[in-house]
Formats: C-alpha cells, structure tokens, sequence
C-alpha cells in the first residue's frame, strides 16, 4: 500500500527536481503541504501531488496555446 504523505525528497524524486526546489515550491505555496510533528517536518499528500502535477500539464498546454511554435519569427 502506497503511503498517503510525502516526503519532501520523495516529492523531489517524483519530480526529477532538487530537494531544495521542492521546499521553495512548499514555503511558496505553490505546492500544498502540511507540518507535524515537533521538529515541524514538512509532508506533501499524495493526492496534492498529483493535482499539482495534472494543473501543471494544464498550465503548460495554455502556453503552448499561446506560443506556438510556427509562428516563430525566423532569424
């Protein structure tokens, strides 16, 4: 059974980011997350992750939308 709360280095893993993006993207709020435990540890919930991950493909298909690529000026 898959666990239902990340780590913050899983979450880089998944990513194929740094640990450190992973925090600013938490602390930015960018990322949903939660704090626990006396040391205030930070933990990403699955299912955030994934929503994070399916508004970035819709974000992403926006600006490529709005760029596309034939319409580039040739230098």
């Amino acid at each position: 059974m898959e666990s239902r709360f990340l780590l913050l280095s899983d979450v880089a893993a998944e990513l194929n980011v740094s640990d450190s993006q992973v925090y600013h993207m938490v602390r930015s709020g960018e990322l949903p997350a939660i704090k626990i435990g006396g040391r205030g540890q930070w933990r990403v919930e699955r299912a955030r992750l994934e929503e994070y991950i399916e508004r970035k493909y819709a974000e992403t298909a926006e600006w490529v939308r709005g760029n596309p690529l034939g319409e580039r000026d040739e230098e």
